[in-house]
C-alpha cells in the first residue's frame, strides 16, 4: 500500500487554510511574502541590528516628539509589529494604513518594543 505524502501535505494545508480564522490566514500569507521578498521576520529582529523587513502598515499617526513633528507607523508582517518613526515629517506620500512596505534600518528597543527611526523604505502594493 503506497501513499502519496506530498499530496497529503497539500491537502492538509488547504484544509487548514479553509478552517483557520481569517487573521491566521492573513498572518501566514504575510509571512510567506516576507520570505519571498528576502525580509527578516519582525519577531526575529534584535536590538542594534540592521535589518530589512516587509509587511503591511496597520496605523499611521502624527506624534510630535519634544516639539518636533514625527510620523509614526506600525508595520505588521504576520510574526509581529515594529514601529517606524520618521522624525521631522508630518506626512509621506503613499504611507497610509493598508499599504505594503519594505523597510531597512537599525532596530532600537524602546520599552521592550522594536522601533526603527528614519528607515529607508520602498512602497509595495497593499494586501487588500
Amino acid at each position: 500500500m503506497t501513499t502519496d505524502a506530498p499530496a497529503k501535505g497539500l491537502l492538509k494545508r488547504m484544509i487548514g487554510r479553509i478552517t483557520a480564522p481569517p487573521h491566521e490566514v492573513e498572518a501566514r500569507e504575510l509571512q510567506e511574502d516576507v520570505a519571498d521578498a528576502g525580509g527578516t521576520p519582525i519577531q526575529q529582529c534584535c536590538a542594534r541590528e540592521i535589518v530589512t523587513m516587509c509587511g503591511t502598515l496597520r496605523t499611521v499617526t502624527l506624534r510630535p516628539r519634544a516639539g518636533v513633528p514625527a510620523l509614526e507607523a506600525e508595520l505588521y508582517d504576520g510574526s509581529g509589529t515594529v514601529s517606524l518613526v520618521w522624525l521631522g515629517r508630518r506626512q509621506i506620500a503613499g504611507v497610509e494604513p493598508g499599504r505594503g512596505m519594505k523597510v531597512t534600518g537599525r532596530v532600537a528597543m524602546v520599552e521592550g518594543r522594536p522601533v526603527v527611526y528614519n528607515p529607508r523604505y520602498e512602497l509595495r502594493p497593499g494586501v487588500g
